[in-house]
């Protein structure tokens, strides 16, 4: 009897594991859900409709996007639902654009582009994304579902490329996955650190029943019961990517979730800045991060009173002349400051990896990211007090509880002459003066931009654009676009080097189709002077360095905008030009200057030709 009852035991046991082998399989092939949810056989919907109505409830403005037939459904459906769609001449440019529109709206960017190189051209400008901090969905076409991995067209592993990369990565397996997908993604690129994310489209889950159906149906399958089990299992797989499908679903945001500091932390900050006799702000990127408004932010600093050093997207917070900003000798100010706070700011390299902080001052340190908060902490500095939080809603909070010289001696550079080219510290003085009060500046370069870093002042928060942490070049031509498109009101100025020129020159053509008229200044010294700066000394060679005084204004000429020459002989006319190529953005071009430069190293303050 007892072997009776093992036997029956034996038996109910592997019935119920059969019957939950075939319930897992039911559910992974949909049979369930199936049961009951229809199928729109007749539908002209397609999954672009889908995607379209998230990003419009989420307030999305614009898609920038290098077409293809991959993503063609989301682009169309875009248009028709009001989101203007912006197409560059490269897939990274689309990226750039996305970011400064993150980065001056307070919300997502997006950008979409078609399966494997189209994707794989966007990984620069997602990493400059990842390491900025900026909020950006990449949408990225791919393969059908059923030929992933199986050699089709531009068919590559896109997932293992971006996972590195994004605080989410997701791939649609079917059409009714596309709105809780997309809000998810939305709101994890906001929460926390902000950073970019992507999703994966299919092919066929973005085109419609009918179409999809004689692409990937059964057309003349295999005779007998391979044959049989071959058809019935791509009908299904039909029938299941479209199930559902077009059932009403809740298209709003999810919540964003921001980390804040604890009243207990503020209070001991408040403790240890009401007691500071040499108390130093240095604030980076995060700062201008949302839900704190940037005025809001800016009252609480002036209220604060306490003096700062401006960084990142931050530059620009307290207007140009504000007494408190200090722009030079911070190497000096924060050996002597005995209180330290780092609000959104690291120590990577920018700060000599915590080596410029004096070990006796006090630190306090606030970032929304805890491996940013403390890098290398355990080597050259120590945090007094580490919050991980919003730095501006940090600052708002502490607020409501409780350099001559060196710009002189960058005029005393400026008057030194170069034999036959054009003093770019001058240039930039003029630059300066002349453009208008809601300039917005987009830096992109090395040895120039560095100048211009020092030299030109950004009138307000929220008006620098520079590529953060990465040190990207390239970003000129998309910062750009993105930020003329988010405030048309504005002056877009590019800075550009004439080595980072060559990366973006060719979206002149985009500001000329899409009505984004920028001015480009050009420091042309024909070379890569940052790195020949210490490659000749060092290796004594100027070898892959050297560039040409390239006629770059012919080429804007070409793109539908206009150039300007500017050379030594043009040195009285400088703001007559410069007042000229305003004129000409007024009236919907885009100029560029192609100024011709002397060397100039900016830390010491000197100039060669």
């Amino acid at each position: 009897m007892e072997s009776f009852g093992a036997i029956g035991t034996f038996l109910g046991c592997s019935a119920g594991f059969a019957v939950c082998g075939l319930l897992f399989a039911a559910c992974k092939l949909g049979l369930l859900y199936q049961l009951f949810h229809k199928v729109g056989f007749i539908s002209p919907r397609h999954g672009g409709e889908s995607v379209a109505e998230v990003l419009r409830a989420h307030g999305v403005k614009y898609v920038f996007t290098l077409v293809g037939g991959h993503i063609s459904p989301i682009l169309v459906a875009c248009e028709k639902m009001g989101i203007r769609i912006v197409d560059t001449r490269h897939e990274a440019t689309a990226v750039f654009a996305a970011d400064a529109v993150a980065r001056l709206s307070g919300t997502v960017g997006v950008a979409a582009v078609t399966a494997g190189p189209g994707l794989t051209n966007t990984v620069t400008a997602v990493k400059n994304a990842q390491m900025a901090e900026s909020p950006l969905l990449l949408i990225g076409g791919a393969a059908g579902t059923l030929l992933q991995g199986r050699g089709a067209l531009q068919d590559i592993d896109q997932m293992s490329l971006f996972k590195p990369l994004c605080k989410f990565c997701a791939s649609i397996r079917t059409i009714r996955e596309i709105v809780p997908t997309v809000r998810k993604a939305l709101a994890i690129a906001q929460s926390g650190t902000p950073g970019p994310v992507f999703i994966e489209f299919p092919i066929d889950t973005l085109y419609p029943y009918h179409l999809v159906s004689k692409e990937f149906g059964v057309k003349n399958p295999p005779k007998g019961l391979m044959g049989k089990i071959i058809s019935w299992y791509l009908t299904n797989h039909l029938t299941n990517l479209f199930a559902g499908a077009w059932e009403t679903r809740d298209v709003s945001p999810l919540p964003v979730d921001i980390p804040q500091a604890t009243d207990d932390q503020v209070q001991r900050c408040i403790e240890l800045v009401s007691r500071a006799k040499k108390p130093v702000i240095l604030l980076g990127s995060q700062t201008t991060l949302p839900p704190t408004p940037v005025d809001d932010i800016r009252t609480a600093l002036e209220d604060l009173g306490i003096p700062c050093f401006l960084g990142g997207m931050s530059r620009g917070m307290l207007g140009k002349d504000s007494p408190i900003h200090i722009r030079q000798n911070r190497r000096d100010a924060l050996k002597e400051a005995d209180v330290v706070l780092l609000a959104g700011t690291v120590c990577d390299f920018r700060l000599s990896y915590g080596r410029v902080l004096n070990r006796r001052s006090k630190i306090i340190a606030v970032n929304r990211d805890g491996t940013q908060l403390l890098k290398n902490s355990d080597m050259f500095w120590k945090p007094t007090i580490a919050i991980q939080g919003d730095a501006g809603s940090f600052l708002v909070r502490l607020s409501k509880a409780g350099d001559v010289t060196k710009e002189n001696a960058n005029r005393y550079a400026e008057v030194m002459i170069p034999e036959h080219h054009l003093n770019p510290l001058k240039v930039l003085h003029h630059v300066d003066e002349l453009m208008a009060e809601d300039s917005i500046i987009v830096a992109d370069g090395g040895d120039f931009v560095g100048s211009a870093a020092y030299i030109m002042r950004p009138r307000g928060p929220m008006r620098w654009l520079d590529p953060g942490a990465f040190g990207t070049l390239g970003v000129g031509g998309g910062f750009a676009l993105g930020a003329k498109l988010c405030r048309p009101e504005s002056e877009v100025w590019i800075v550009y080097g004439d080595g980072s020129l060559g990366y973006s020159v060719a979206e002149f053509d985009t500001f000329t189709r899409h009505k984004a008229p920028v001015i480009a200044v050009v420091g042309n010294d024909a070379c890569w002077s940052q790195i020949s700066r210490e490659q000749v000394p060092i290796l004594g060679s100027n070898v892959a360095c050297g560039l040409a005084f390239t006629d770059y204004h012919i080429v804007a000429d070409g793109y539908g905008g206009k150039g300007y020459l500017i050379g030594r002989k043009d040195e009285d006319r400088l703001n007559d030009i410069i007042k000229q190529a305003q004129k000409e953005t007024r009236e919907g071009k885009a100029t560029l200057l192609n100024v011709l430069i002397g060397k100039t190293n900016f830390r010491e303050g000197s100039i060669s030709v």
